[in-house]
């Protein structure tokens, strides 16, 4: 039986980061949106905080508080900002954790203890135009130039977080012997990075295309054994999806806490609209889906740091945490009305956000066929 408990150490830990949430990051939410950026000093003090490291060895400049504690932290960054939260993901759940599971000792020393401390940020570049859903049928080619002992890197990529701004990318691309995954260094020659996509949501998370001409990195940027990519970016994933799913949490139960304060504040036919059975039932469904997240999320956080989690079970958290999300943000701006749809409240903003996880790290329907393959696969549904 699988016991899940938060253990002092790990309060401790959300109580600094509410900590910091509350009175630094939610104050400026509303400017990291409209100026589609996150401040510098704001990433710096993320870094300091430890989140950055948080579920890595302290060996490695992390902080070793596991999945859980990673989980922990996200989901209190995204009660107040999910571009904050997007950022982090992409540098701590696939970037850095790419590097983190498949890295030689030579690639975590040299790499992950500054991706870790925060020195570096790091970018997550699987995406391309044919390769989205289809993470397969990545074009960009990798060549071995063996005289020199370099890779030869040529493409492209898009919808990359943190690329405008990132130093070090985990960058898939194919070889004689498949899809393989190479570390790529910020200034690199004939690597370029486009300029910030202007998104509908998490627009401080910032998002750009990459191009590869001739780029050449050193036969040691290979991440693990050569054609073994596809491995390294699900396994990432994995992660990512779980990291991803604590995120919404979070921004699940703000929205439920925004809500019921408005419905007990705002009155309609001399009465609050929290008297309403209507209203009642959004607040009732919004909290029965928070309670039913919040438990997969961590027990599948507690199956991680035991090394038990699989592809079914991040997939799972993934899928439920997204479709509540969005459940949560449009109960919420259903709830508050006309003045949801301003920018007087922070609904609209989440509302924005929201959308985006059923889509990235993998669609909804991606996360099904998932588990259903695993499910069929097994023969059985462990239960």
């Amino acid at each position: 039986m699988l016991e899940l408990k938060i253990t002092e150490e790990q309060e401790l830990l959300r109580d600094t980061i509410r900590d910091f949430a509350q009175n630094e990051l939610k104050p400026i939410a509303a400017q990291i949106d409209e100026n589609a950026k996150i401040p510098e000093d704001i990433i710096k003090k993320i870094g300091e905080l430890g989140i950055l490291g948080a579920p890595f060895p302290v060996e490695y400049n992390g902080c070793g508080f596991g999945e859980c504690g990673y989980c922990i932290a996200v989901e209190e960054i995204a009660r107040v900002c999910l571009s904050t939260s997007t950022f982090i993901g992409a540098h701590v759940s696939i970037a850095s954790n790419s590097i983190f599971l498949f890295g030689s000792e030579g690639q975590k020393k040299k790499y992950l203890t500054l991706l870790a401390s925060g020195e570096k940020i790091g970018a997550f570049a699987l995406t391309e135009a044919q390769a989205g859903s289809d993470s397969f049928n990545v074009m960009t080619k990798a060549v071995l130039d063996e005289e020199k002992n370099e890779w030869v890197l040529n493409g492209s990529k898009q919808w990359i977080s943190n690329a405008p701004f990132a130093d070090i990318f985990v960058v898939f691309a194919r070889t004689k012997r498949g899809v393989s995954a190479f570390i790529v260094e910020k200034g690199t020659d004939g690597f370029a990075v486009g300029a910030p996509e202007k998104k509908m949501g998490i627009r401080g998370s910032q998002t750009a295309a990459l191009s590869f001409n001739n780029v050449r990195i050193p036969k040691d940027n290979l991440i693990g054994v050569e054609g073994r990519g596809f491995l390294i970016a699900m396994k990432a994933l994995d992660a990512g999806r779980l990291g991803l799913g604590a995120a919404c949490l979070g921004a699940s139960k703000e929205l439920l806490k925004l809500s019921v304060g408005y419905a007990k504040e705002r009155k309609q036919f001399n009465e609050p609209i929290s008297n309403f059975q209507a209203v009642q039932f959004m607040l009732a469904e919004m909290e029965t889906g928070i309670y039913q997240v919040e438990s997969v999320v961590y027990r599948t956080a507690a199956l991680y740091d035991q090394g038990k989690m699989t592809a079914r079970h991040s997939a799972m958290v993934k899928l439920a945490a997204s479709e509540l999300l969005d459940k949560c943000a449009d109960y919420a701006m259903q709830i508050f009305g006309g003045a949801g749809y301003s920018k007087e409240y922070p609904i609209e903003r989440f509302y924005r956000d929201a959308r985006i996880n059923r889509i990235f790290e993998g669609t909804s329907e991606i996360q099904k066929i998932v588990i259903a393959h695993d499910v069929l696969k097994k023969g059985e549904c462990n239960y």
